[in-house]
């Protein structure tokens, strides 16, 4: 599919790794998110945050083209994450590539799941 003729591609994941320190780390894993953003050129306009009582945590972070959000279960040793950015104004679908490959990296994880859905 062309990705200019579709509104977006968004990447879903489910990862496994032995990294718990990762899993229960969320400023550690909020700061490398704003970092990757900021280089590629993808806009914050907001950030929440939930820290469970275990340690894991839930985050969203919305975009200006859209959002990304990642869920932690370390009693699993796994998380879920996906991102989503809209091609209105250029194509972004090798941003949103990268994105997800950079936080497989990050979480040094194997993935489970991946889905691509050109919406």
């Amino acid at each position: 599919m062309n990705p200019l003729s579709s509104k977006g591609l968004h990447i879903l994941l489910t990862l496994e790794t032995e990294s718990e320190d990762l899993l229960l780390d969320s400023k550690g894993f909020l700061a490398f998110t704003e970092e990757i953003l900021k280089i590629k050129e993808v806009e914050i306009v907001g950030i929440t945050n939930h820290i469970f009582e275990n340690d894991s945590f839930t985050s969203a972070v919305i975009l200006k083209e859209s959002h990304l959000c990642i869920h932690t279960w370390p009693e699993f040793k796994q998380l879920t994450f996906d991102i989503f950015l809209c091609n209105y104004m250029q194509d972004n679908t090798a941003k949103v590539e990268k994105i997800a490959d950079e936080v497989v990296q990050y979480f040094k994880a194997n993935t489970i799941q991946k889905h691509k859905i050109y919406r």
